[in-house]
């Protein structure tokens, strides 16, 4: 009984933890040296990273049961801080670039509802797949048209919410959870494979339109302009060199200048606005070359790799879908951040997890790692089993 009641620590993902945070340190360290701000941003990375310990340990004591018990409570919560972000006085939340995204509390600074909405989605999704497979054990056509009718609404609720201030990466980020929690719950492909294509067509004609005849959209979707220039200066990046596409421009140029190693001996040179955030990546290749630059991906690449064993060790289906929706969260994060740094993607300021700047971004990341190490803690294999 007492092997029983012992808690198992992952110290492979607590290690890669750990890496991160250094890696962060040093690449904000780095990035900082542009002197956009005056702000030590290293010491206030450190803050965020001792706050979100207590996080990690506080998530690690409910166990699948409880969070399934709370998961709705937990989301409504999420639901309620998106609808007062809105309507809340400039005061509190005051619009930054065109986009009313944070609150701004005293002495704590800006909090961002919408990264903590991504880890209550993780559990919402998980626990209506977990309840519906319980509950529909023969399935039918008509159980999986239900099953998606309740992920959709669940999804698209927050999403709409999130495009109201607007902020379209975290949306896409929810939008990529979405459909992969759809390939795991279950569901037939006779109902996915239509699902996928007609998203894809979907993507692929609003992108031809945006680039053909952008007043239709904008008629029709009443989209913004400055949705479309966002799109027009990653293909046409020379045209809008002084404007849309200087950040881009200037992230491409910063990761050359690195070439293999790097130049950390003499610091940043390129300067990139909001360098130790959105674009820290850009300061990575920099100062450390390729080297660094895959050092850095092969640490995420080990955190997912280790999140996929424990979704695959677990015995409860809904941890398991847990698992799954972290990893596909970290995937999209990583290489939509890394393909705008690096001009494959268009820039969206997704961060780039546990390296880039940010209280919240980190908090919610911290959070999911303790659902991880909640679940892996709890992975026990017996002799009989």
């Amino acid at each position: 009984m007492d092997n029983r009641n012992k808690v198992l620590i992952n110290y492979n993902i607590i290690l890669v933890l750990l890496l991160l945070f250094l890696s962060s340190c040093v690449a904000i360290y780095f990035a900082q040296q542009t002197h956009q701000y005056t702000t030590n941003f290293v010491v206030r990375q450190i803050l965020w990273y001792i706050v979100g310990v207590p996080i990690i340990i506080g998530v690690m004591q409910p166990d699948e049961e409880q969070w399934r018990n709370i998961t709705w409570i937990f989301y409504g919560v999420c639901i309620f801080l998106l609808i007062l972000l809105i309507v809340a006085p400039a005061s509190i939340a005051p619009v930054r670039n065109g986009a009313k995204c944070w609150f701004v509390l005293p002495a704590i600074g800006s909090i961002q509802p919408s990264e903590f909405m991504k880890v209550g989605l993780i559990l919402t999704l998980s626990k209506l797949i977990y309840d519906h497979n319980a509950k529909h054990l023969h399935k039918t056509l008509k159980t999986d048209i239900l099953l998606i009718g309740k992920l959709s609404i669940a999804t698209f609720i927050p999403i709409a919410l999130i495009m109201k201030q607007p902020d379209l990466g975290t949306a896409l980020v929810m939008m990529f959870l979405y459909f992969v929690m759809l390939l795991v719950s279950g569901i037939s492909w006779k109902l996915l494979v239509p699902v996928i294509t007609a998203t894809a067509g979907i993507g692929t004609l609003v992108i031809y339109l945006v680039l053909a005849d952008p007043l239709l959209l904008q008629k029709y979707l009443h989209v913004s302009t400055y949705q479309f220039d966002r799109i027009n200066s990653w293909l046409r990046p020379q045209e809008y060199a002084k404007t849309l596409a200087y950040n881009y421009l200037q992230t491409v140029r910063a990761i050359g200048s690195g070439m293999m190693s790097g130049h950390f001996h003499s610091g940043s040179k390129v300067y990139i606005p909001e360098k130790q955030s959105d674009f820290i990546f850009s300061a990575i290749g920099e100062n450390f070359g390729f080297i660094g630059s895959s050092f850095v991906i092969c640490l995420f690449m080990s955190l997912v790799f280790n999140i996929i064993l424990v979704g695959l060790k677990t015995k409860d289906a809904y941890s398991s879908y847990i698992c799954a929706g972290i990893i596909g969260v970290i995937v999209f994060h990583v290489f939509e951040n890394v393909g705008m740094d690096i001009g494959i993607l268009p820039i969206t300021g997704i961060p780039l997890p546990f390296i880039s700047y940010g209280g919240s971004s980190l908090l919610s990341n911290m959070f999911a790692i303790g659902l991880v190490l909640n679940i892996s803690s709890r992975n026990r294999s017996f002799f009989f089993d």
